[in-house]
Parts: structure tokens; C-alpha cells; sequence
């Protein structure tokens, strides 16, 4: 037998150990880690649906015997069996792990068991997949298991497997949008005159926000989804932790009424792409112009905006928080993995991320009012060689404690924050200085 012969037959061989650890739709045994909102509800979307062949086999889940007894236990097959050990489920004849828990620790070491021992895993734990997706998918393909997270990122919006299959063939250049349905929510509730603390007790109220609301509103959710769409789209392996964020906390209702004077409104915006051999990439609120799709999005909708070389824009739209819609695209992925379709692979390359953008900034102080006050944040920021395009003064305001904005002609990242650690030195200043970059309506963020 030739050299070329035999890498044939290895190779069919291989192709073949594959096959045989993918379960058909007639005969997938399914385990659920986690039956918390979007747990339970995959439980309701496979009891409404009735799969043929897909058999709900395994709940996991901390202090077990509550979900047991759960209203939203009643979807769940009297067959299942119900455990607060996880190795139970690891151990046993399941096809398919979903993983719902959420997490860096203990799920991966889960899924890492679950795949050695020739299970498939679907999951919807997005900060897993940010730092440990590139690793995990080479474990998946070394067992002949699949690795498949459509719900990681924007819940029912089949925004992974629509680039990763639909747009496989261009050449993204930049991919920006709104992946958090909770800032979203915020940000469109303080649009209409509501205060940023009452509307955060209304979505943590309504399940959109955890108790701890951190990983929402400081970006790091955002953040972890941008890295996985970097990845999927551009094919560019990037650090989260290199990723610059920009917490929403720190806008108020005044810089909303200032927006709406500039014919913006107020957006969390995730954007990356490529400057170069690098990736620019960031997190943070942002000044949306009204003409843009991303201003359109409102309560928790997801928008993602796909910019290819040549196939133009492709704007993926829907909603992206609670529990029915995840546990679509959780059950979709389940779908594709007992049907044996596979995603498009293609090679991933590590990138340095820089957060430095070329942008025109709005600049919001809250000041002592005293003469000469312009005059020192306009030298302030000439110093540094950035120049003002406009000074918004809203009347109404009490001088010893007087919101105004400084919008500025396009700038570094890096030049406007100098200027800003100058201007917060200053004796008038009453508040550190809010900065947002001003999203160009061509340049969609």
C-alpha cells in the first residue's frame, strides 16, 4: 500500500470513529446541567415539541430536590432522573451534555470529562467559550464529539451559527452591535425619563439582571461575547481580559436629554475589528446616532452588524435575554448535534487587541459654576490636540452644581483621556468627568 493510500484509509477511518460517536435523532439520550431559567425552560420547549428520538434522561443541579419539586418541573418526563451529583450524569450512557451553569469553575473540568468520555456538549456559558473555546473545540474534535454554543451569544438570535455557516465564505472585517439585552433594557428605559437605579431593580426584578449586576452593566458579559464573535467572525483569537470595557452606571438621565440635542441616543456598544494585524475592540456606552439600526434596538433586543469585504453588511435582530428565547437556540444547537450537521472550520489566529479608536467624544461635567471654567477645559484639551466641536448648555440647572457637555472633533482614545485626567484635577469639578465615544453614522460603531 502506497503513502498516499494509507493516509486515505486513515483518514476514513477517522471519519468513520467521528460518525459513530454522533448520535442520530433517533436515539439521543440528553442530560441537562442546570435548571435554573434557561434550564427549565429547555425542559418546556422539548416537552411542547416532542423531538422524535430526543429523550430528556438526566437533571443536574445544586439542592436538587427544590427544582424537583418546581413548578417547572412538570416538563420534565417522568423517566428523568433527578441528581445533585454531577458524576452521575458524567458517568452514564448520555449522548449529549447541555450545560447551563454558568462559569469558568467547575463546568469546564465537566465538559472536558464529558467529552473524554464520548459525549457531545451543548452550552450556552459564554464566559467559558471566551477563555476557553479554541481549547475545548480541539478536545471536542480529538474525542469525535461536537462543542456547539449558538446560545452563547445574543439567546434566541442565531447570530454564531448564521456567520459561522451563512458567512463562512466572506471576509469579515468588523463585526459591532448590542449582545446584552440587560444594558439594553437600562439604556432604553432611562431614554424615556427613568433613573438608573429604579430601572436596575426592574430588570433584576423581571430576571433580566443578577442580584450582582456587574458582569451586565460593567461590560464583562459584552465583553466575553465580543471574544467569541471575534473569533467566529473574523477568526481572531483574542484575551478578554485585554478587551476594554466602559461601565453604564455612570450614565444619568441628564446625558440622555444632551444625546437627544446631538440627534443620538445612548447604546452599550460592543465593537472589533481589525486595525492592521491587530484588533480594535471595546466595550462601553456610546453615543448612537437615530438614523442607525442599533438606535432602533430597544428592551432586551440583540442587534449584530456582520461588515464583509464582500458580501456588505448583515444585520442579525432579535431578542436576546430570558429564559424561552436561549432555550431555542439551545435546543436548535441540540437539533444540529443529533442530526450530525457540522459548523464550517476554519484556521483561528491569536491577535493583540488595542482599545485606541479614532472617534469624536462627548464629554459630560458636572462643575462648580466660575468664570473661566470654558476657557480651562478648552486648553485643557488643546493641549493634548484635541479640538471642540461643540458646548452644550442645558438652562435649569443650579450653578453650584451645573451638567454641561463638551463634544470634540475626532480624536485617540488615548489623547482625550489625558485631557480628561487634567480636566478632573480642576478646583470646579464636582463629578469625574463621563466620556463616550460618538458612534459615526457610516462607521456603525
Amino acid at each position: 500500500m502506497t503513502t498516499k493510500q494509507t493516509k486515505k484509509s486513515a483518514a476514513a477511518s477517522s471519519v468513520k470513529a467521528v460518525s459513530k460517536k454522533i448520535p442520530t435523532a433517533s436515539n439521543v439520550k440528553v442530560a441537562l446541567l442546570g435548571f435554573g431559567t434557561v434550564g427549565s425552560s429547555v425542559a418546556k420547549v422539548l416537552a411542547a415539541q416532542k423531538f422524535p428520538g430526543i429523550e430528556l434522561t438526566y437533571v443536574y443541579n445544586r439542592n436538587v430536590e427544590r427544582k424537583r419539586t418546581s413548578e417547572a418541573a412538570k416538563f420534565v418526563p417522568k423517566s428523568t432522573v433527578w441528581t445533585e451529583d454531577v458524576n452521575v450524569v458524567l458517568n452514564s450512557n448520555v449522548d449529549v451534555v447541555i450545560e447551563l451553569m454558568g462559569g469558568l469553575i467547575p463546568a469546564e473540568g465537566w465538559l472536558r470529562k464529558a467529552m473524554a468520555s464520548g459525549k457531545s456538549v451543548v452550552t450556552a456559558n459564554k464566559q467559558l467559550i471566551a477563555y476557553k473555546g479554541a481549547a475545548l473545540a480541539k478536545l471536542a474534535a480529538a474525542n469525535g464529539v461536537q462543542l456547539i454554543y449558538g446560545a452563547a451569544v445574543a439567546g434566541g438570535v442565531p447570530v454564531i451559527p448564521g456567520i459561522a455557516q451563512g458567512l463562512g465564505g466572506d471576509q469579515i472585517k468588523r463585526i459591532s452591535g448590542i449582545v446584552n439585552g440587560t444594558c439594553n433594557y437600562i439604556l432604553t428605559r432611562m431614554e424615556t425619563g427613568a433613573d438608573y437605579a429604579t430601572v436596575l431593580a426592574d430588570a433584576q426584578a423581571l430576571g433580566y439582571a443578577e442580584s450582582d449586576p456587574s458582569a451586565d452593566v460593567d461590560g464583562y458579559d459584552a465583553r466575553a461575547k465580543l471574544c467569541i464573535l471575534s473569533r467566529i467572525a473574523m477568526h481572531a483569537e483574542l484575551n478578554p481580559d485585554d478587551v476594554t470595557t466602559q461601565s453604564i452606571a455612570d450614565v444619568d438621565a441628564i446625558d440622555f436629554a444632551y444625546a437627544k440635542e446631538l440627534n443620538c441616543t445612548i447604546r452599550q456598544v460592543s465593537s472589533a475589528r481589525f486595525a492592521g494585524s491587530q484588533i480594535q475592540a471595546r466595550v462601553a456606552p456610546m453615543l448612537v446616532p437615530l438614523a442607525s439600526p442599533m438606535a432602533w434596538s430597544h428592551g432586551t433586543q440583540n442587534m449584530v452588524v456582520a461588515s464583509g469585504r464582500f458580501g456588505g453588511d448583515v444585520v442579525f435582530s432579535g431578542h436576546g435575554a430570558g429564559g424561552e428565547p436561549t432555550a431555542v437556540a439551545v435546543v436548535s444547537d441540540l437539533l444540529a448535534v443529533a442530526q450530525g450537521s457540522h459548523a464550517v472550520q476554519l484556521p483561528v489566529r491569536k491577535r493583540n487587541v488595542t482599545g485606541e479608536f479614532m472617534a469624536s467624544q462627548y464629554v459630560r461635567v458636572v462643575v462648580d459654576d466660575k468664570p473661566g471654567i470654558v476657557s480651562a477645559i478648552s486648553g485643557a484639551l488643546a493641549k493634548v490636540g484635541a479640538n471642540i466641536d461643540s458646548i452644550l448648555q442645558r438652562p435649569g440647572y443650579p450653578k453650584h452644581r451645573l451638567p454641561f457637555v463638551v463634544t470634540t472633533e475626532p480624536c485617540l482614545t488615548s489623547t482625550i483621556h489625558k485631557a480628561l485626567a487634567s480636566i478632573a484635577k480642576m478646583d470646579c469639578m464636582l463629578e469625574t468627568p463621563l466620556c463616550m465615544q460618538i458612534v459615526d453614522i457610516e462607521d456603525k460603531g
